[in-house]
């Protein structure tokens, strides 16, 4: 049985692997990172589940998503009425961040499969299937459709008191929308694809005068002599370029840690959003929403609010600053430890976009004149910049640069 060389993305570890059963799961046995998930028929399972979300996808733009009644006035919205609402206040770059989030990285992450997958159940593969695939990845963090539900719960739980809140065609069709997104993205077989596409490496020996590099593409694994300067390698499968180490982690994760940090002060001290009732103006800031739901007796939803908005993005910046530094000074203690922290802290920042989608509806429902009014505060913009700034900052800091100052000790 043929056996793959697979390198490690979390610790660089080489491992052989071999064909594993459907349904299980390979990990790295040195840091417990999960390799890839074999799945049988990934390509038609995923291809139906996309075709279903596709055409969930279009009814949850197309039909309404929620009406509400305040004091004998409805107001119904789409999807995308908080988007042009935000547009219409100035706050151009909030709302550019909700529509790509909510709308573009969606649709573009079902183009992507659509093309991948379409041609490949029909024995064939569509030019450019590589780039392709290699893009989708990209897409995961950034399609947080999931996330716009929490947002519209704790929404919800908001305006109880206010009107009567009434789910629209639109607010089904995007429930399920999120339930076969969940489906195909776990059903997807990356691994076996990309075997389909071009196998991966496999190597009998390591020689000593070679360096073993995993492509960030497709995570096929090479071994390469040293480049003559000016030179660049290239993926022969995906065609990325080849990088022994992300490029400049380190500058690009310390720049982009610190404007998170700089930007989460103003985030929380300014308001993000202002209440006009009556002729009477209120500015909300993140923990005044929070301290709103607590006294109404809205505990849990307090508390996941605050732990999201206000906890997770301090601590994100603060657990990444810790590594940073861990990695300059070369410490080779809890290796393993570091490396988790990292993993976990990762997949919690971007819960921290539920404030940004609370204030949207918000602004998007609360339409009523002199009666009732809400407006996006400055305060949000800069907690969505915290948001975005901190996630790139976790995707430009390389993992293994963890694990390098336990190999250089060794060496």
């Amino acid at each position: 049985m043929s056996v793959v060389t697979l390198a490690c993305h979390e610790c660089d570890q080489l491992q052989g692997l071999q064909h594993i059963p459907a349904g299980a799961r390979a990990r790295c046995k040195r840091c417990g990172a999960m390799l890839y998930r074999a799945t049988a028929g990934s390509v038609e399972k995923t291809l139906a589940l996309t075709i279903a979300s596709a055409i969930l996808f279009v009814a949850a733009y197309a039909f309404p998503f929620l009406s509400i009644v305040i004091a004998g006035n409805e107001a119904q919205i789409t999807l995308l009425t908080g988007v042009f609402d935000l547009y219409a206040q100035d706050y151009l770059p909030l709302a550019a961040l909700v529509l790509f989030t909510i709308f573009l990285a969606p649709l573009y992450r079902l183009a992507l499969l659509l093309y991948i997958l379409v041609p490949l159940h029909f024995g064939r593969v569509a030019p450019g299937t590589r780039a392709a695939l290699r893009t989708y990845h990209h897409t995961l963090e950034w399609a947080i459709i999931d996330i716009f539900m929490l947002g519209v719960i704790v929404t919800a739980i908001k305006l109880l008191a206010t009107g009567d809140l009434t789910p629209g065609p639109g607010f089904w069709a995007f429930a399920g929308l999120i339930l076969t997104t969940a489906a195909g993205i776990f059903t997807l077989d990356t691994h076996a694809l990309w075997e389909r596409l071009g196998p991966g490496n496999r190597y009998a020996r390591l020689a000593a005068h070679v360096t073993p590099v995993s492509c960030h593409g497709c995570h096929n694994t090479y071994l390469l002599a040293p480049l003559r300067r000016g030179l660049q390698a290239c993926c022969a499968r995906c065609g990325a370029e080849l990088h022994a180490r992300k490029p400049r982690s380190i500058e690009k994760a310390w720049a982009l840690a610190l404007t998170a940090l700089a930007l989460y002060v103003p985030a929380n001290v300014l308001p993000v959003a202002t209440v006009t009732s009556l002729g009477k103006t209120q500015s909300d800031t993140i923990m005044s929403g929070v301290i709103y739901l607590a006294l109404h007796g809205d505990w849990p939803i307090a508390l996941l609010l605050f732990i999201a908005s206000v906890l997770v993005p301090l601590v994100k910046i603060l657990i990444l600053i810790f590594l940073l530094v861990s990695v300059q000074l070369g410490m080779t203690r809890r290796l393993l430890d570091r490396t988790r922290l990292f993993r976990l802290t990762n997949m919690m920042g971007r819960w921290s976009m539920v404030d940004v989608y609370v204030v949207t509806l918000l602004v998007a429902l609360v339409k009523l004149g002199n009666l009732a009014t809400i407006e996006a505060g400055p305060g949000c913009m800069f907690f969505a910049g915290v948001v975005v700034t901190s996630m790139l900052a976790y995707a430009n800091f390389d993992t293994r640069l963890i694990w390098d100052a336990a190999r250089k000790r060794n060496a």
